[in-house]
């Protein structure tokens, strides 16, 4: 079988897609029109039983910083005094500093309890991962962070999710001067299949 040239530039977005971390950006800011045509992507995501479970919170413009300083003030506000690191607050409060938008990743659990959680993470994994080959292929830089108090009921009620909800991290997106960096998997494919 020939391999036309959609299935090959396909590939290329998938085999270029890369981790960019937010320090990396440069401050470059990505249009809003633009980050919705990624959040349209996202919305062609599988779905068990359409149950469209993702569920984006967009912070843009000053709304970045703010987020990034709630989300350090909520670190302090909920961790023990001995087990709070001053320098993790900083880097919470500073990691939007050079990125152009965050996007809360959020899976809002559907009324059909046929449909496992695990079905639902999976598909909102799937959105985010729409998402990241839609910035590769515009040349946006993305990254997706699950630090801080993601896991924490906290920011759970930060977002105004509901109890069966989720945190699954913050997509950070922006762009960056630095040379995209090589691909590179640890273990070979023939290790991870098996043929029947």
């Amino acid at each position: 079988m020939e391999i036309n040239t959609t299935t090959s530039y396909l590939e290329k977005i998938i085999a270029s897609r890369r981790t960019v971390k937010p320090t990396s950006m440069n401050g470059k800011k990505v249009a809003d029109d633009t980050i919705q045509q990624l959040l349209q992507l996202a919305d062609w995501a599988p779905t068990h039983g359409y149950t469209e479970p993702w569920h984006f919170i967009v912070y843009s413009g000053d709304k970045v910083q703010q987020f990034c300083a709630d989300h350090a003030d909520l670190y302090k506000q909920h961790t023990a005094a001995d087990k709070f690191i001053p320098g993790n607050y900083d880097k919470l409060k500073d990691q939007g500093n050079l990125a152009s938008h965050v996007i809360a990743i959020c899976m809002k659990r559907g009324s059909n309890p046929k449909i496992p959680v695990v079905e639902e993470v999976a598909a909102v994994s799937c959105a985010v991962q729409n998402m990241w080959l839609g910035a590769t292929a515009q040349g946006i830089s993305a990254y997706w962070g699950s630090g801080g108090m993601t896991y924490h009921p906290a920011m759970q009620d930060y977002l105004g999710l509901g109890d069966d909800d989720q945190v699954l991290g913050f997509f950070y997106l922006g762009y960056t001067d630095e040379p995209a960096q090589p691909g590179k998997r640890i273990k070979p494919l023939a290790e991870k299949v098996k043929w029947m």
